[in-house]
């Protein structure tokens, strides 16, 4: 990840990444976990951490991430409470609370946070906390019982975050009856709604029901565009169908439309798990040929499966491409490189790269002193 046009809240995020990193190997060591918890609070609080900040958001999920996975639930809880639950906190603070306690599957923790200011973004908030804590059996009872026992009114995110759930946890038939109950709410649907369906019904590889999905579109004035053939490619490529996908690509196209890199990158990394680089290679020669670039993931995805796959060479034309975007994969996928073009005979190539690397990043040379000190002198 670059972090060169970050604030300087990218110094605290890379203490709270270092510290996560930490967390993993100090498992075993409760008094050096605890000192990581407490400085991983102390910093966020020092930050003022804030929903409002999208840089902050991503720290606060970084650092509950941290806590939650050495289970540092009391260091979570007041962390939370102090940053976001205080008595001058502003009412939109509560909802994120409660979704951060869903991610660290905290439920209970945020259900007591819900009853204590139940409203419509509290109720969504919780619902999608429900998801991100896989506790999907409690979505249906939930969404029945809390709108009526509070006044509340469920809207279109309320909908369409019930149907995600469905859709993640294999009853997406339930999409149909959520359908006519939003009808008789009259709450339209829109995009979402039935993007959701779609990669919920091929997941459970109900293809009449996706047929069925499409037509209803039409009808709700949802006409299928680029995003719908996207979710339809990701969703056949993640059920190892990237042929049926790429007959979805050539449909696409004879209608006119232009796949984006979003296109690609389904397509690709479908492939790409398949062991079938030759065609993934292909389809990247005509990405770039369209002018389509890709996000970091996406590159750092295709080096890792180049490297897997023996082709260092084409791996380390790319590595050089997103370097200079300040884009760097991270350590293993960058030593399997590494190591590869040695073994390919291209030594003067890998120390360019352990070079490159440690020019970035001085603070984790330490890293590479065991594959520099491998390498052919």
């Amino acid at each position: 990840m670059s972090w060169s046009s970050f604030s300087p809240a990218a110094d605290r995020l890379r203490l709270l990444l270092r510290h996560r990193r930490t967390f993993s190997s100090s498992s075993a060591a409760p008094d050096a976990a605890a000192a990581d918890a407490d400085r991983i609070v102390a910093i966020c609080r020092a930050a003022a951490l804030s929903p409002s900040s999208h840089l902050d958001r991503h720290a606060l999920s970084l650092a509950v991430s941290s806590l939650s996975a050495s289970r540092s639930f009391d260091h979570l809880r007041s962390l939370l409470h102090s940053l976001l639950l205080s008595p001058h906190s502003p009412p939109r603070h509560l909802s994120h609370a409660i979704v951060l306690f869903g991610q660290a599957g905290l439920l209970d923790d945020a259900l007591r946070t819900f009853r204590s200011h139940p409203d419509l973004p509290s109720l969504n908030a919780l619902l999608f906390a429900c998801i991100l804590s896989r506790n999907h059996d409690r979505v249906p009872r939930l969404f029945r019982d809390l709108p009526a026992s509070h006044g509340i009114n469920p809207n279109l995110d309320t909908y369409n975050t019930v149907l995600k759930s469905f859709s993640e946890s294999g009853t997406s038939r339930s999409f149909f009856s959520v359908l006519d109950e939003m009808s008789r709410a009259k709450i339209k649907p829109n995009r979402t709604t039935f993007y959701t369906a779609l990669a919920g019904f091929y997941k459970e590889e109900r293809f009449d029901d996706v047929e069925k999905v499409l037509e209803l579109m039409k009808k709700h004035d949802c006409r299928p565009g680029l995003t719908t053939y996207n979710v339809r490619i990701q969703s056949l490529c993640k059920l190892k169908r990237p042929g049926e996908a790429m007959a979805l690509l050539k449909e696409m196209k004879g209608k006119g439309m232009k796949p984006n890199w979003v296109t690609y990158n389904h397509l690709i990394y479908g492939f790409c798990k398949e062991g079938d680089l030759e065609e993934a290679k292909k389809l990247y020669k005509e990405m770039r040929s369209r002018g389509c670039v890709g996000d970091s993931a996406f590159y750092f995805t295709l080096i890792y499966y180049l490297c897997k796959g023996g082709d260092f060479e084409t791996a380390l034309g790319l590595c050089r491409e997103t370097m200079a975007r300040n884009w760097i994969p991270c350590f293993s996928t960058m030593k399997m490189l590494v190591n590869g073009l040695v073994s390919a005979s291209k030594v003067e190539e890998a120390k360019e790269i352990v070079e490159k690397i440690k020019e970035k990043f001085s603070g984790n040379a330490d890293m590479w002193k065991e594959v520099e000190e491998a390498l052919p002198q």
